[in-house]
């Protein structure tokens, strides 16, 4: 699996879909847009409504709820992690991210243009708040 980079500041959700969808940004964008689902729609990275709506629109399978992040090790072999979690103005904010167990290899994919190595291994660095189980 390949990173897709993010191509707007805030669109970190449309990016992670296109890598699990294995699409390019601008497609993922072009159906976010016409499911009424925007980068720049702070909803996107403080509600998972979006998110979710793109997935099943790309006919990926997705966990019914979000899960707590207890370790690495309990993950699910591809999950979306909520990373960078905190607040503003009293609303939550994240980071969406990928993870990925194959091969027997673990790492995340990380839409950000400011990182040198999208695909991170650094998970002490990482701090996951929880996640969306990807696949069945």
């Amino acid at each position: 699996m390949r990173p897709v980079i993010q191509q707007e500041k805030t669109g970190c959700a449309i990016a992670s879909t296109a890598t699990l969808a294995g699409i390019s940004y601008k497609k993922a964008k072009s159906i976010a847009n016409d499911l009424g689902v925007y980068a720049e729609d702070t909803k996107l990275w403080s509600e998972t409504d979006g998110i979710r709506k793109i997935l099943r629109k790309l006919n990926i399978k997705i966990g019914k709820t979000e899960s707590p992040f207890k370790n690495w090790n309990t993950l699910p072999d591809r999950a979306l992690l909520a990373i960078k979690w905190h607040r503003v103005n009293g609303k939550p904010c994240w980071h969406w991210v990928v993870f990925v167990r194959e091969n027997n290899m673990e790492y995340v994919l990380d839409s950000s243009k400011r990182i040198k190595n999208n695909k991170r291994m650094d998970f002490g660095r990482m701090k996951p708040k929880w996640y969306i189980k990807i696949g069945e």
